[in-house]
């Protein structure tokens, strides 16, 4: 009876909260947090970011960065306006800035805050794979994924306090609950989240990528690159929040040839050259 409660009381949080729509996939979505509150914070985060570390500017590289971005979020905006969602972007503010750094990392934050690490240059290797690597990265963004793992990180913290108060009178069972609840809702639940983000983010990432000119054939080339740069993870796939090298290189392999179909709605129908 008590489990039940519990069950029951995360359907009606889940229920209650999934209100907003991908607009990629068209399915609802968990979304606790609002953009007009997640906005401010990230820029504001963004803004730390930038102070704390040395912005490269006025370099080929730092040019070619801005260049790439402005072509993903244009990809962005046809995309989005072509699929019923003009106006999505309004209260974007994007900004695309490269930050001397030996890490292996790039991000978008909501609202379209981007970064590139020096250190991830050599993998991408070219203007495409930079490409590749924008448009995951503002997939995450556009997908409201961030957005998603705050919400699924409040159930997870709700229903943990939920099966306390619940077991409160039953010290037996609440030691249990305790010390199988975070591996149980990490491995059955928000794990396989986070890899479905990537997964999702990828495909999105591709399309984008082949709408602003880009040949998303590279993007596959790329995780062949970052396989070797990393080595395979010895961390099974299912306790990993990432999908394995190997089947992210076979899903972009898969996904490259509807790419180009979509990016020829668009009048896409060659690609930049890879240099």
């Amino acid at each position: 009876m008590k489990l039940n409660k519990i069950v029951s009381s995360l359907v009606i949080v889940v229920v209650a909260v999934s209100c907003a729509t991908n607009p990629f996939t068209g399915k609802k979505t968990m979304a606790f947090v609002g953009n007009d509150q997640l906005f401010p914070t990230a820029f504001a985060q963004y803004n730390e970011v930038l102070a704390e570390n040395k912005v490269v500017t006025g370099t080929s590289d730092a040019e070619m960065i801005t260049r790439v971005g402005q072509r993903i979020a244009v990809a962005a905006e046809r995309y989005l306006t072509a699929n019923g969602f003009e106006g999505y972007l309004e209260d974007y503010a994007w900004e695309y800035k490269l930050i001397e750094s030996d890490q292996v990392n790039a991000w978008c934050m909501p609202g379209g805050k981007i970064a590139f690490y020096t250190g991830i240059l050599p993998i991408a290797d070219n203007e495409t794979g930079v490409a590749a690597i924008m448009g995951h990265e503002v997939a995450h963004a556009l997908a409201n994924h961030g957005q998603q793992r705050m919400s699924a990180a409040y159930i997870q913290q709700g229903v943990s306090v939920v099966g306390n108060v619940a077991l409160s009178n039953d010290d037996q069972a609440l030691g249990i609950f305790n010390q199988s609840f975070g591996v149980v809702s990490n491995v059955a639940g928000m794990l396989p989240f986070s890899r479905s983000h990537e997964t999702e983010a990828d495909k999105i990432g591709l399309y984008l990528m082949a709408i602003a000119g880009y040949n998303p054939d590279e993007a596959a080339e790329l995780w062949v690159r970052m396989k070797a740069h990393s080595g395979e993870s010895s961390t099974p796939e299912f306790l990993s929040t990432h999908p394995s090298n190997d089947s992210r290189i076979e899903n972009l392999t898969a996904l490259a040839p509807k790419a180009k179909e979509e990016a020829q709605k668009f009048g896409v129908t060659s690609f930049r050259p890879i240099n």
